[in-house]
């Protein structure tokens, strides 16, 4: 083969391996975009919910001790072991009923006199309203959790696939006063580091420095320990 010739088949070869970098590097930077949003989507749908459990838990245990926890040991055996406050309703009231100004407390009242002429003037036949205490675990967390499984509520999900390690949520509690009047406060929170730290190292630095830059906390939270937002999650916001 003549040297000219042995020149053009190397250059055609290397224009073809070129071309196929090429566009391999193409497909790759369409799809990996796709497919980390993908994940990422998926991921944060289960992190979202388990934020929405660990905020429920929180939320009956200030109804009961008047402030929140920042220990999961501690929520865990209030979940297990405490018990809570459930009205079984019976009956509910008409829009008529209501426009005549009847109203839930004067309903209970007239019921409880046990009037019977009374309570069938007001229609109020098989109304009522019983308070009971309950299990915290089943009545929270029913069909989720159980006694085996309650102290996963610390766990941030996917968070084994970044190093093989579980990583627990954030906890944080804080008290914030006004007008002498002391109002607690909470936060749970996941980085993205947490959840997403096994993904597209590129594409996760872009998402961090977006909610950075917007000042936002690069990750997902419910609450916050320093101002009151009604225990809303960032993404509710």
């Amino acid at each position: 083969m003549k040297p000219s010739i042995k020149i053009f088949f190397v250059l055609t070869i290397l224009l073809v391996i070129s071309a196929v970098a090429l566009v391999v590097f193409n497909v790759q930077s369409v799809t990996t975009p796709i497919h980390f949003t993908d994940e990422k989507d998926a991921r944060e749908q289960k992190v979202i919910e388990a934020l929405v459990n660990i905020r429920k838990a929180e939320l009956e245990y200030k109804n009961q001790k008047g402030q929140y926890t920042e220990s999961f040991d501690t929520l865990v055996a209030f979940i297990k072991n405490g018990k809570m406050k459930q009205v079984k309703k019976e009956g509910t009231l008409t829009d008529e009923q209501l426009e005549k100004g009847l109203t839930e407390a004067k309903a209970l009242a007239i019921v409880k006199k046990g009037n019977a002429k009374e309570i069938a003037e007001w229609g109020l036949q098989g109304f009522s309203r019983d308070t009971a205490y309950v299990d915290v675990l089943p009545a929270l967390f029913e069909g989720i959790y159980d006694a085996n499984t309650i102290n996963n509520i610390r766990y941030i999900p996917f968070s084994d696939k970044v190093d093989g390690k579980k990583k627990e949520f954030e906890l944080r509690t804080g008290v914030q006063e006004k007008n002498g009047i002391k109002l607690p406060l909470f936060e749970a929170k996941a980085s993205y580091e947490s959840y997403l730290g096994d993904l597209d190292h590129q594409e996760l630095i872009n998402i961090k420095e977006i909610q950075e830059e917007l000042g936002r906390y690069a990750g997902l939270m419910v609450g916050n320990a320093d101002e009151p937002n009604n225990n809303a999650g960032n993404w509710e916001i």
